[in-house]
């Protein structure tokens, strides 16, 4: 019988330790190779739609997530003066079979990566190789690395996959003319606070509207003084032109946007008491890349923020990432040809991504805080009621069945 093909897996985030968990299922050998020397607990919080869920249950690790992780109740739409847009429930709450969770990017990835560990073995993962380019050779294809300390190295397999987020080195080789991912002019602000538990204690919350909103939702449990660790972010426009870094772990000041939310403290949320509290604030631009036509090249294809970076609005690009990695560890294992097997992934994944990531640019469904903002006549009193309610429902139930998390799909 012909052996499986060996695979090289360019990033150690959480798309590519996913895609080495899949692939190893699938019966593949592959390593991971990561520019940083060591992989620390980074960032601040994101969510995991039930689509994704349900395939980092197939790892068991169901137990790790709820330990370190919120199962998500409910999604709260507000306007900027507090009032009550719309709600919705979520995960198990809303008759899904598996939950949403909220966690820290962080602890996602060492949660990964220590399963990673487990399953593969310790060497599975290779830090201190940053990739300097490939070369494909008819029937293998060669990552070339470097080290911090300029010491180089080479690895052979039968395909490489770019995992390596949204300023890709892989990406870079196949479009050397692409640029920079480009600016929506909106800035973030985000970190994570210890702080009391508001609503529920498993609420996310959206208020404000295109211009200028505040994300928050918890992201452990509630200890045994009732603090939870919360993450927040505080987004509002700003010139195009303004000064960035396209990197996610920019240190942001207070002072940059605390001013323009000094009014958005609510009878349920101190708002502002969460920023001042929080012990890091990061900064960064919100960007994207444009869908491109081809993510396969032969032997070599892309992933996650590789292949499709998109905006936050709907709180699903970690999960997209996740589901690159189920579909080209089914393609590989059900096509004994490497170079056609990508092509199908390809296939199957290139459409559906660039159809969220430029619903993402409208705002995905978070377009309904921009409804009120416009229609509002500021009569309403405690609730909003001047946008219909099955106009609101109609834009979230339209962004998941485009995102692929739609009840029906889900629990089939």
């Amino acid at each position: 019988m012909k052996p499986n093909p060996d695979g090289i897996i360019i990033g150690a985030g959480i798309v590519g330790l996913c895609l080495a968990l899949e692939l190893h299922k699938a019966g593949f050998r592959v390593k991971v190779y990561e520019a940083a020397e060591q992989i620390k607990e980074l960032g601040v919080g994101l969510s995991l739609l039930p689509h994704s869920v349900k395939y980092l249950f197939t790892h068991g690790l169901e137990q790790a997530l709820d330990n370190n992780a919120i199962r998500t109740k409910e999604l709260r739409f507000y306007c900027k003066q507090g009032k009550l847009i719309w709600t919705e429930p979520r995960g198990l709450d809303a008759g899904y079979k598996v939950p949403q969770y909220s966690i820290h990017r962080g602890r996602l990835q060492q949660l990964l990566l220590q399963k990673v560990l487990e399953t593969l073995g310790p060497d599975a993962v290779i830090t201190n190789r940053k990739l300097l380019n490939f070369d494909q050779h008819g029937s293998s294809v060669t990552g070339n690395f470097v080290s911090e300390t300029g010491e180089p190295s080479s690895a052979t397999a039968d395909f490489l996959i770019g995992a390596d987020g949204i300023n890709s080195a892989v990406r870079q080789q196949l479009y050397p003319d692409e640029g920079d991912p480009q600016f929506a002019g909106l800035m973030l602000w985000r970190g994570a606070t210890y702080s009391d538990s508001f609503l529920s204690g498993r609420s996310m919350i959206m208020a404000g509207h295109n211009s200028q909103k505040i994300v928050v939702y918890p992201l452990t449990p509630p200890d045994r003084h009732g603090k939870q660790l919360i993450n927040w972010v505080a987004e509002y426009r700003v010139p195009k032109d303004t000064l960035r870094t396209d990197d996610w772990r920019g240190k942001g000041q207070l002072s940059e946007f605390a001013d323009r939310f000094r009014q958005w403290d609510f009878p349920w949320l101190q708002t502002n008491q969460l920023f001042h509290d929080a012990q890091d604030i990061f900064k960064f631009p919100m960007i994207d890349r444009e869908p491109v036509e081809r993510w396969s090249f032969d032997r070599v294809t892309l992933a996650g923020d590789a292949a499709h970076a998109m905006y936050p609005n709907g709180s699903n690009g970690a999960s997209q990432g996740i589901i690159d990695a189920v579909t080209l560890a089914r393609q590989l294992q059900g096509n004994d040809d490497v170079i056609k097997a990508l092509t199908a992934y390809q296939s199957e994944r290139l459409s559906p991504t660039a159809k969220i990531t430029l619903d993402n640019r409208r705002a995905g469904p978070e377009r309904v805080l921009q409804m009120v903002e416009d229609q509002c006549s500021g009569e309403c009193p405690d609730e909003h009621h001047c946008v219909p309610y099955a106009d609101l429902d109609a834009v979230s139930m339209a962004y998941k069945k485009l995102a692929g998390f739609d009840k029906q799909t889900v629990n089939k």
